[in-house]
């Protein structure tokens, strides 16, 4: 955690220090000029600070969590951008103003001691604010990219306790620090962090498409790099520098860091060198102590005679002037006046209260303004013959509709564009008499229902226009004569995958019955990696499957159970030392069972709405089952198998991508580039005709296996949906 920590801990001790240190100087001067009576309103303005920081953070946290995924992602490299640009002022500024920001902020409590209460509550709450706002924003910023909020959250606490002590410290004199110099070595650290917050914000427009080139990578070592190593974490938690970068990232990357480098390098130099000619043969200042120095941070002790100093090495204020002192009531001149009822006073919480509730209640007001409900929607009425009653010109937004099905059939319901069919909302199964909601986001653009009885034709609504821009997601119904043809593609590959697994089922049961165990090992993965290219998942090959490829589980003799047949049974055997006499049995059964399958596969049912689920559910079958070891019996070629899935995973989508590019056109580059990770990975654990066994996989490798394989499976989600054949008649 402490690698997504440390940036948040640098930020949030740079900027509590400067926040603090003109905290430290408000309630110095205010001491010194002996107006002790103004310091509740400067930490009125501190109150009023914090809470419009924690505010701003809430805003931009649940903002983007109503947003899409693309528009996340595009939201989130703006504020990271914003978020550089803030960090990159603050760095410069503060390499400038480490000496002299103490003084100005000084002439400005002084002037508004004379201008009254709410000028003092304003400087106080600019002053902070300010620090406030950009640590908020910052904060945000590198929580998003950790993925996770603990980590942030907990470095930025420890960093902003961490500069209310040394600000203590300072303030009681019992710390020195040198303050130029702490701000600069800071500086160049975060200068490297916020070069990392860049690369990763550029990364964020490419994928909400704002920005161009998110394929085009200029590196990707995912491969071969550990992301969960140690040096991994930390280059990504505290750097933002990933496996796998994008040449607009590097770019970025290199390019802001070697331009602010070096100007704050050269800032640094060239303030030095103007120190070193004003400081030439100028006596020390009578009475400094040993080591003072100009750009040091020196606060007032506590002492019984004197009130505490201001943080600061300017020579000791004159005597304040008599503005600044409470001056003596005017002698009273007149008649004496009628005794007046005394005026009544605010409470002393109201104002405190004030500040703090006007920017939680604004908070809140955007943030339901960005969580916008449901429109309350109108009841629409379904029947197996009048379909949308009670339609009328729905408001653009998000509105809850109120499906109630009037007839007596159990009924289809899908929100509609009547001109191509596209499905922007969709309720399966409203039985008759039930009332459901469906909610969509209604834009510029056509509407209509159209409901489908489990037994009559379809029926559509009239067609309703929306005024304004359209936006609204629609999905493109995907229908059987659509399938067809990705379906007759793959069934020829299947067919031609059996063809050649018959005969390598055939030369496998040679081997095992003329006793050539040693070849039979090599004969036995070959065929189990073609028949696991197949896409034998969830019953694909109805009760083939069980016979040819089925496992023990469940079996009352687990692997000596006589119904444990197929290649792992087979497995088993060869890799436990049984004899060939005891094998040639299972394996004649398993050439026999290969070519039963090659004879009935032209006549299974294979329903063409299944074929989209395949493309999931044949590396879910990978990541239950062979990366597990569930399913090893002995070879520790589970690698392979998975590597035989993958491959048949990539056949499976070669077929559906037309279908998906005029769907998702940004879905199959980044399953291409999933797929090509996974299979580096696969192909580290490939060692000639050797195969790295599960259990033997050190932690790192195992995770990241797993990782890869999990991202493939979330990113072919979308899938089923994009290619579920609706009804529509």
């Amino acid at each position: 955690m402490w690698d997504d920590a440390f940036p948040s801990f640098l930020i949030g001790l740079r900027e509590g220090l400067e926040a603090g240190l003109i905290v430290s100087v408000l309630v110095a001067t205010l001491v010194r000029a002996g107006a002790t009576s103004r310091l509740p309103q400067v930490w009125t303005g501190v109150l009023a600070a914090i809470a419009l920081s924690m505010s701003f953070g809430a805003v931009l946290t649940f903002t983007a969590a109503s947003l899409s995924t693309t528009a996340q992602e595009a939201f989130g490299g703006t504020l990271s951008i914003v978020a550089v640009a803030f960090v990159t002022a603050m760095v410069f500024w503060m390499r400038r103003s480490a000496r002299g920001f103490a003084g100005e902020i000084k002439e400005k409590v002084t002037e508004a001691l004379a201008m009254g209460a709410g000028v003092v509550v304003l400087t106080s709450f600019l002053a902070v604010g300010r620090e406030g706002l950009e640590t908020a924003l910052f904060l945000w910023t590198t929580a998003r990219a950790a993925n996770e909020s603990a980590g942030p959250l907990t470095g930025a606490g420890i960093g902003l306790v961490s500069a209310a002590a040394l600000c203590w410290g300072l303030y009681r004199r019992v710390l020195r620090i040198n303050l130029t110099r702490f701000f600069t070595a800071t500086g160049v650290v975060l200068i490297v962090i916020a070069a990392g917050v860049l690369g990763y914000g550029l990364r964020d427009l490419q994928e909400g498409t704002v920005l161009p080139g998110g394929t085009a990578y200029a590196f990707d070592l995912s491969g071969s790099v550990d992301s969960g190593s140690w040096y991994s974490t930390l280059l990504q938690g505290v750097l933002n520098l990933t496996p796998a970068m994008t040449w607009l990232q590097v770019a970025g990357y290199v390019g802001y860091l070697a331009v602010v480098m070096t100007l704050f390098v050269r800032g640094v130099r060239g303030v030095r060198g103007v120190r070193e000619q004003s400081g030439a043969g100028v006596p020390a200042r009578a009475g400094a102590g040993a080591g003072a120095r100009a750009d040091e941070a020196v606060a007032g002790g506590k002492r019984a005679d004197a009130p505490p100093a201001v943080p600061s090495v300017t020579p000791p204020a004159a005597p304040p002037p008599a503005t600044e002192r409470p001056a003596a009531p005017p002698p009273a001149t007149g008649p004496p006046s009628t005794p007046t009822t005394a005026p009544t006073r605010r409470p002393a919480w109201l104002i405190p209260v004030a500040v703090v509730a006007v920017p939680v209640l604004l908070a809140g007001l955007v943030v339901a303004l960005a969580h916008p409900k449901p429109a309350a929607g109108e009841t629409v009425a379904v029947s197996e013959t009048d379909c949308g009653q009670g339609f009328t010109e729905p408001e653009p937004g998000r509105q809850d509709f109120l499906m109630h099905n009037t007839g007596n059939q159990t009924s289809e319901v899908y929100l509609i564009d009547p001109s191509s069919n596209a499905v922007y909302g969709e309720i399966e199964g409203l039985a008759p008499g039930t009332t459901r909601d469906l909610v969509a986001t209604v834009a510029g653009g056509t509407y209509a229902w159209r409901c489908v009885p489990a037994d009559g034709r379809a029926v559509t609504s009239k067609a309703v226009r929306v005024g304004g821009a359209a936006g609204a997601h629609a999905v493109v119904p995907v229908s059987e004569r659509d399938l067809a043809a990705p379906l007759k593609a793959y069934r020829a590959y299947v067919d031609r995958g059996l063809a050649t697994l018959v005969t390598q089922t055939q030369k496998l049961s040679d081997d095992i019955r003329a006793g050539r165990l040693g070849t039979a090992r090599t004969d036995w993965l070959t065929a189990h990696r073609t028949y696991a290219s197949l896409g034998a998942a969830y019953g694909t090959f109805e009760d083939f499957d069980q016979k040819i490829d089925g496992r023990p589980d469940g079996l009352q003799g687990g692997v000596h159970d006589k119904d444990f047949t197929g290649f792992l049974r087979i497995e088993y055997g060869l890799w436990h030392g049984e004899p060939a006499s005891g094998l040639k049995g299972v394996a004649q059964q398993l050439a026999e069972d290969s070519a039963g399958l090659k004879k009935a596969f032209p006549r299974q049912d294979f329903d063409s709405s299944d074929l989209p689920l395949r493309a999931h559910e044949i590396l879910e079958n990978t990541l239950q089952f062979e990366l597990t070891g569930d399913t090893d019996q002995g070879s520790g070629t589970g690698l392979a198998t998975a590597d035989a899935n993958l491959a048949g995973t990539h056949e499976l989508l070669v077929v559906l991508t037309p279908l998906l590019t005029t769907r998702a056109p940004r879905l199959l580059p980044t399953v291409d580039a999933d797929i090509a990770r996974l299979q580096k990975l696969l192909d580290s654990a490939h060692h000639g005709t050797g195969w790295t066994p599960v259990d033997r996989l050190d932690r790192t490798a195992k995770a990241r296996l797993d990782g890869a394989t999990g991202q493939l499976l979330e990113d072919l989600s979308p899938v089923p949906d994009l290619l579920e054949v609706r009804k529509s008649a």
